[in-house]
């Protein structure tokens, strides 16, 4: 039976590289995404995984810190929706990140490099090709990069379409990304067998773990209702917009024709009582009810007229 396990399940993902005894997979995942000079070797965890921080917290954004053996700072986290304002939202806080290291009166070389990484569940551009974007301080005319201060990479997994029969020939990166969107779908040993590297080991028994009978399994669980319930909320907010804006776009064509009809009647009301004939633009500067204020003026006139 399938693993049924999503490591793209943000509690799913945080158990996996948010705890000291899976560093292994940490650090072959952010070699993987960063390809660095010099590979990172250690790392410590800000912020390690406690079941306990997340039961009654099943909507916060769960990502994951750490420190590596030269002070540069990583965060990684799983982004399962895609909303209006996201990629501020990630250059925001990659910002504050790195302002948060120093305090009042510390010597800004004492600031270290920070690397904030967001793995979408989706496709953030839709004209890119790329799966994977690293964006750096850089100058565009010198091409003169800020090194050393703050890296922004984004990974989109919805544009991810490596097949199976390809990872034998395939990169870390590739490797880890297939299993992202694709593990839930294998058997244990199944999977174990297709990823033999020792870190993609590691994070495969995690969730292996996860999907017996425990409070992990009980949490993920949560966690998955909870993406569904904010995913069918962020929909319907959605029909909602558009029912909207088909009701609002209506109304105002309706409007918009009564403004043409009023407009073309008066430069015809004028034309047969020999006044001079308004400017189109100069009435459209009129609001319908005065619009129809000067047809009934100009038609009073006309009947008045036609009666003498």
């Amino acid at each position: 039976m399938p693993l049924g396990i999503r490591p793209t399940n943000d509690f799913a993902f945080k158990r996996t590289f948010g705890t000291p005894e899976n560093r292994v997979a940490l650090i072959s995942l952010l070699n993987a995404i960063l390809d660095p000079a010099s590979p990172i070797i250690d790392v410590t965890l800000v912020n390690p995984y406690n079941l306990q921080d997340y039961k009654d917290d099943k909507l916060s954004i769960l990502d994951v810190k750490a420190v590596d053996q030269s002070g540069a700072i990583y965060d990684i986290e799983m982004q399962l929706t895609i909303f209006e304002g996201l990629v501020q939202r990630i250059v925001f806080y990659g910002c504050e990140l790195y302002s948060d290291q120093l305090k009042a009166g510390d010597d800004y070389t004492k600031a270290h490099p920070v690397f904030s990484i967001c793995l979408v569940d989706g496709i953030l551009w839709k004209d890119a090709t790329k799966v994977h974007h690293a964006f750096r301080l850089t100058d565009a005319e010198s091409g003169r990069v800020l090194q050393e201060t703050l890296e922004i990479h984004t990974l989109e997994l919805g544009r991810y379409n490596l097949r199976e029969k390809d990872l034998k020939t395939a990169d870390m990166l590739d490797c880890w990304l297939f299993w992202f969107l694709h593990a839930h779908e294998y058997e244990a040993d199944a999977l174990l067998k297709l990823f033999p590297q020792q870190a993609i080991r590691q994070a495969t028994q995690t969730i292996v773990n996860i999907a017996q009978v425990t409070e992990d399994k009980v949490m993920y669980d949560a966690r998955e209702k909870a993406i569904r319930d904010q995913q069918w909320a962020m929909n319907a907010s959605h029909r909602e917009g558009v029912r909207e804006g088909e009701i609002k776009g209506k109304i105002e064509g309706k409007i918009e024709g009564k403004i043409e009809g009023k407009i073309e009647l008066i430069r015809t009301l004028q034309t047969i009582l020999c006044t001079p004939v308004s400017e189109e633009q100069e009435l459209r500067a009129l609001d319908l009810a005065q619009l129809e204020s000067l047809t009934n003026n100009l038609q009073n006139r006309l009947r008045n007229r036609t009666s003498s």
